[in-house]
């Protein structure tokens, strides 16, 4: 779905027509929502970290926080649903839970706060139906993110608003994203530490077996190195320098093999045990990973299914009648999948897996407008001057006081150069500049539902 420069700008015209101009509070729209509710993940958190040490280095939301416009334009500060909310004539979305449950002694621990007159329930690192994402205390994350998942964001909605909607709210939502964040986290760390293990186990086996061979008796040398090795391996405090040399001492005491105490003998044995270790390791590690990738993306089509469950009985079913529900976009070619050792396939096929059967899951269902942010989000990146993007390769956000996320992310820290127009503020989530190009696209799919 390429789009040409005119097309972009008719896109827009129509956008800002049908919804009667620019300016909240001045649209003639086709359907006037009473209010606009939203569920889902940090791509439509409007702030629930924005409390303690969040909000005092100028963080708070997903992408480069606060209000720039003097310095340029597109540096709003704003995510899509606020957008989305200015279009429709609403007031400006809030958080309906704001804290967090992190460390205390790094300002990461706030009192949890229910605002019952705020509509916005989307919390960074939600999944769809976990309750522990990215960013949980229960991850070793130090910020401690709430991480609410999308299934019981709705449940708190229908329990403070007497088990139904209204049928005259629009909702937005959008989830799955940290499932597949979540599963790839945990791949990275079991695959690294079966690789270890295994690496471990080979550099044992082969320095060992290199350590004995000169010894007059090889196979009785190999139990007393062998010994050496695994008792100095279980002491506490022990290093691979303290390891290599127990077992180089035990070498050498064996009859016939006292060379073997001389550097010269036995650091290349090392290094060739090392080699092998790593070469084995990674092989490892690899293999792990292709294994657990089936899994992964049969995991990710159960949360498909389920956000399609979610929203036709939870929300549809509960009486709502204008129900936005927007797929995954192109995670498989933002920058955090493109580095070096992520596994982009495996990411690609995750996010194919959700899409599908939320797809299949929502169609059919009238009252349900299912928009296609993939297909959008990967046209940008491959095609981006259409749509004024000048970057969509890399982050616009620097370091700052909370790592590369954009959730600490501001003017002051984003990288030397001209932002704005970047697609990415870290290596997952948009720029204002973005957010407003989702919002549009957005409107317009709901122009063609005939909703606008």
């Amino acid at each position: 779905m390429r789009h040409t420069n005119f097309a972009l700008a008719l896109l827009t015209a129509a956008v800002l027509s049908a919804c009667g101009g620019s300016e909240p509070g001045n649209q003639d729209l086709k359907t006037k929502f009473s209010s606009q509710v939203s569920f889902g993940d940090s791509l439509s958190d409007v702030g629930t970290y924005n409390v303690g040490k969040v909000k005092e280095i100028g963080g708070g939301k997903f992408t480069i926080n606060g209000d720039n416009t003097a310095k340029n334009p597109a540096l709003t500060g704003k995510n899509w649903t606020e957008y989305m909310a200015a279009q429709f004539g609403l007031p400006a979305p809030c958080p309906a839970q704001t804290g967090l449950d992190g460390d205390a002694s790094k300002g990461f621990s706030v009192a949890v706060v229910n605002n019952n007159a705020c509509l916005s329930y989307a919390q960074g690192g939600a999944r769809v139906t976990n309750p522990v994402g990215p960013g949980n205390k229960l991850t070793g994350d130090p910020v401690g993110q709430l991480t609410v998942p999308v299934a019981t964001q709705v449940a708190n909605h229908l329990a403070r608003n007497g088990g139904k909607f209204k049928g005259d709210e629009v909702v937005l939502m959008i989830g799955g994203g940290n499932d597949a964040l979540a599963m790839l986290g945990q791949l990275s760390v079991n695959a690294t530490a079966a690789g270890k293990a295994e690496g471990n186990k080979v550099f044992a086996t082969s320095l060992i077996g290199q350590l004995a061979a000169g010894a007059t008796d090889p196979a009785t040398a190999a139990q007393a190195i062998g010994g050496a090795f695994m008792a100095e391996s279980q002491r506490p405090g022990s290093t691979q320098q303290s390891i290599v040399g127990a077992a180089v001492y035990a070498a050498a005491t064996q009859p016939g093999n006292q060379m073997v105490g001389q550097e010269s003998v036995y650091l290349p044995m090392v290094a060739k045990a090392q080699a092998a270790g790593e070469t084995e390791g990674a092989k490892a590690g690899a293999a792990y990973a292709a294994d657990q990738g089936p899994k992964m993306i049969a995991a990710m089509g159960v949360a498909g299914d389920e956000m399609a469950v979610l929203a036709k009985t939870q929300v549809v079913g509960k009486g709502a009648n204008y129900v936005v529900v927007n797929n995954l976009p192109d995670l498989g070619h933002a920058p955090s999948s493109t580095a070096k050792g992520v596994p982009q396939a495996l990411v690609i096929a995750m996010v194919d897996k959700f899409n599908a059967q939320l797809r299949a899951g929502v169609a059919g269902e009238a009252k349900i407008l299912h928009v296609d942010l993939y297909a959008i989000s990967h046209d940008q990146i491959t095609n981006p001057g259409p749509y004024g993007l000048s970057e969509t390769g890399k982050a616009a956000c620097g370091d700052n006081a909370l790592g590369h996320t954009s959730l600490g992310c501001n003017a002051s820290n984003t990288i030397a150069g001209d932002v704005s127009r970047y697609m990415f503020a870290d290596g997952v989530h948009p720029t204002p500049f973005e957010n407003s190009l989702i919002a549009k696209y957005v409107a317009e799919q709901m122009i063609i539902k005939g909703w606008l």
